[in-house]
């Protein structure tokens, strides 16, 4: 059960029961499990059906960027704050995002039912699959399902073990119980765009979508038990012991073939053990990429036989466990394998699990969430995910080069922080959106990454340097040189903050209101160290001499990281902005994390321990879910991992449902977030942010360096991790701080030159290295290896 979360009870949310519901998915289909026994409902969804939103054509307002800095040049933020915005409003420019459609709803309902005992709700994470299972006296049942990796269909088993069953089987629009649903089912139905259907043992469903194609899905039915097709569309089904529906999603459909859909279905006898298998092997082997072992010297009984709500209830009575942690970690990397494909879209806030019609912020946001999504993948072994992210983005450029040119009147190009599938124009028009010039250059940190990881030379020359090129031309003219030769960047936005001497004193609580300032530390932070990555490809490839001058002079020249009287690192590196602390938003810690320019124990501690203050000096009831995953991955950067998992703990209390799906807020006033209770919407980035935190807990590699176990805290003290990887390798490790025990295998893909950073545990150790069966004795913790492609080198302190 290492590898199952164990639900005691169904989703339990009223209204938004997809809030709790199970979630698998093949990368592309996804579904959710509410695990309702009498009346069960499965929530259907595609990662390609989005709304269009509303997409114009952008007007050309780039003299908008000389005035908004000749007001800021004399102080005038508030006016110059909103120059552009109100320029494209007023060219009648309302573009707006898309969002995701459910594509339909599974219906089981199960007739004459008796009181159950022994109910369990279980997602077996290492093969994809979500099971129902109860009794009725001395009567066993059980539902089965999964979304086939290599078939692109759903695959859904009803069994008992005794009683036969009669049951009612329907494909219906995705209901909310709300007017999202009731008016969406009202206009498809005036117009006859919305049916479900049956015949002999098919079932099909279909809707109309905005772009005039159609949508739905069409499913058949295999059983021991008697089936009559009835008027509504629904199968009776009699006398059952066991029923096999295999369901084929579809979209961008015509009408004629949407009503009868049977065509699209492959017409082939289905094994469902079989089919499992076939798709075990493509979702394991993605899922099983890297192991991680918190639990394995805990008593079984204290393990992972506990559910859901026991281990919850420990973390709110106390502290998260080691068991619950572990199962985070776990449940985000089963996300992310569930939610997206190579040949797919990028992972958004909700994944392929959308319960409505209309969510909050259900988009690709880049100015932290996106970014969060991705951090843990490629040390974790999933790069296939970013491949799909790098994709999605650089096949953009022609659109980010319109951006540039109508916005700023500028070469190159500007990425609006917000994105969904087919409109990749700015979208909202508001300051802090359309001021913020930092998503392209942080996007390449992520894609540079993966070729640092990878080794991906084709990627890297067709996708990846091209749009860190035009990310670098865009930063080079947008940049002023003031009177002392330093850059100045302005408007420049630290993401969704404002300077606490701009927030009007009668509304302290204003999100965003004056965002657009000067110098925003983040800002900094990413054009030198955008720059830095093409320096260094320049010199790797011999290319682009013509501009090495150019880069050293921006590196040389951007503003330094400046600290207030306190002794925090300023927000904003300009005379006359004010920290506000009262926020969410971590992004002047960048050069820490997700950056790696300053490094604990390699840069100055003075300036380091500024930046730790910064963060510490951040107030609790302003965070939300994903700012404490994020600020837990900062405490390990910076080695205090008690501070670290605190935030964890923190998190768990206020932010995690039962089925371990994450929140943006708690809800219920206990003062560990933002919010009052009026929402708390689903945001999977956090769940996303709690495996990197877990991970930088147990690791952090940079190009020239590995340092084992850097923030291990004490309730994790003892435990295993198999092939995580780092930029040129992988390494696994056993690990007792008890004990004072660390064992540890490095694997080198290609040829490897880093100091190697013992725990503090072992750190004061001289101890024997093998490196290809040869032994070098008085290795010490920062000593320098170099490993060829291929070589393998183990150590076992005790």
């Amino acid at each position: 059960m290492k590898d199952c979360l164990v639900m005691k009870s169904p989703a339990s949310w009223h209204r938004d029961m997809y809030r709790e519901g199970a979630p698998t998915g093949n990368g592309k289909i996804g579904a959710l499990v509410y695990g309702g026994i009498a009346q069960e409902r499965i929530a259907v969804n595609h990662s390609h059906l989005w709304s269009l939103g509303k997409v114009q054509e952008l007007p050309d307002i780039h003299e908008s960027l000389q005035k908004t800095r000749e007001a800021i040049d004399k102080g005038d933020y508030w006016n110059a704050n909103w120059i552009s915005a109100k320029a494209l409003k007023e060219l009648g420019y309302d573009s707006r995002l898309g969002k995701p459609c459910p594509l339909c709803d599974i219906q089981l309902e199960l007739l004459d039912r008796k009181l159950f005992q022994k109910y369990r709700r279980i997602i077996h994470m290492d093969t994809g699959e979500v099971t129902v299972t109860w009794q009725e006296g001395k009567d066993s049942f059980t539902r089965n399902l999964f979304v086939s990796r290599s078939r692109d269909l759903i695959f859904y088993e009803v069994l008992s073990d005794g009683a036969p069953m009669d049951m009612l089987l329907k494909l219906d629009l995705h209901e909310t119980y709300e007017e999202d649903a009731s008016s969406k089912r009202k206009s498809l139905s005036a117009s006859g765009a919305i049916g479900s259907y049956s015949r002999d043992k098919m079932l099909g469903f279909y809707g109309q979508h905005e772009d005039n194609t159609y949508y739905g899905a069409i499913g058949r039915v295999t059983t021991d038990g008697e089936v009559v097709a009835l008027d509504n569309g629904s199968l009776s089904i009699k006398k059952s012991t066991r029923l096999l529906l295999v369901v084929k999603p579809f979209i961008n459909e015509s009408y004629e073939v949407a009503i009868d859909a049977r065509g699209l279905f492959p017409m082939a006898e289905y094994d469902y053990v079989q089919m499992k298998e076939e798709h075990e092997k493509l979702h394991g082997t993605l899922y099983g990429s890297v192991e991680l072992d918190l639990t394995a010297h805990l008593k079984e009984a204290d393990g992972f036989t506990r559910s859901n709500e026991e281990l919850l209830a420990e973390a709110y009575d106390d502290v998260a466990g080691p068991e619950l942690l572990e199962k985070q970690w776990k449940f985000g990397r089963y996300l992310m394998v569930c939610g997206t494909r190579e040949d797919g879209l990028p992972f958004p806030l909700y994944g392929i699990w959308h319960g409505r019609y209309t969510m909050a912020w259900p988009h690709n946001m880049a100015n932290e969430n996106v970014q969060m999504i991705y951090w843990h993948t490629l040390a974790g072994g999933l790069p296939f995910a970013v491949k799909t992210l790098i994709k999605y983005y650089t096949d953009r450029i022609d659109v980010f080069k319109e951006c540039a040119r109508k916005l700023f009147g500028l070469p190159g190009i500007y990425v609006s922080a917000g994105t969904t599938p087919g409109n990749y124009m700015p979208n909202q028009v508001v300051p802090v959106i359309i001021n913020w010039i930092g998503c392209a250059g942080w996007l390449s940190q992520h894609f540079y990454d993966y070729y640092k990881y990878t080794g991906d030379e084709e990627a890297l020359r067709n996708q990846i340097l091209p749009f860190m090129l035009e990310a670098a031309t865009f930063y080079e003219h947008y940049l002023v040189k003031d009177d002392m030769g330093k850059y100045k960047i302005y408007p420049s936005v630290s993401p969704e903050n404002t300077p606490g001497n701009l927030i009007p004193k009668e509304s302290p609580d204003m999100a965003h209101p004056c965002p657009s300032v000067i110098n925003a530390t983040m800002d900094i932070a990413i054009i030198k160290e955008l720059i830095t990555n093409l320096l260094e490809i320049s010199e790797q490839l011999g290319q682009f001499e013509d501009k090495r001058q150019i880069w050293q002079d921006i590196v040389s020249n951007l503003p330094s990281y400046d600290t207030t009287e306190d002794g925090d690192v300023k927000e904003w590196q300009y005379p006359g902005l004010e920290q506000r602390y009262n926020h969410r938003h971590l992004s002047h810690i960048y050069p820490v994390f997700p950056g790696s320019e300053l490094v604990k124990g390699r840069d100055d501690d003075g300036i380091l321990a500024a930046f730790e203050l910064a963060v510490d000096k951040r107030i609790l009831g302003a965070q939300t879910g994903w700012s404490l995953a994020h600020m837990a991955c900062i405490y390990a950067r910076f080695q205090k991992p008690e501070k670290a998992i605190e935030c964890l703990d923190i998190l768990s209390k206020a932010c995690l449902l039962g089925n371990l799906f994450t929140l943006h807020n708690d809800w219920r006033g206990m003062g560990l977030s933002l919010g009052k209770g009026s929402n708390a919407p689903v945001q999977l980035d956090a769940a996303m942010g709690c495996v990197q935190a877990i991970q930088e807990m147990l690791l952090y590699a940079g190009k020239d360096f590995i340092k084992l176990l850097p923030a291990l805290p004490a309730r994790l003290g003892k435990g295993s991790i198999r092939n995580i990887r780092f930029m040129t390798g992988r390494l696994s490790m056993q690990w007792d701080m008890d004990k004072k025990r660390l064992k540890c295998k490095i694997e080198a893909d290609r040829g490897t030159k880093v100091r190697l950073y013992l725990p503090e545990f072992v750190a004061d150790k001289s101890i024997s290295i093998y490196i290809n069966d040869t032994n070098y004795d008085g290795f010490k913790s920062g000593d320098f290896l170099e490993l060829s492609a291929g070589s393998e080198l183990l150590m076992d302190i005790r």
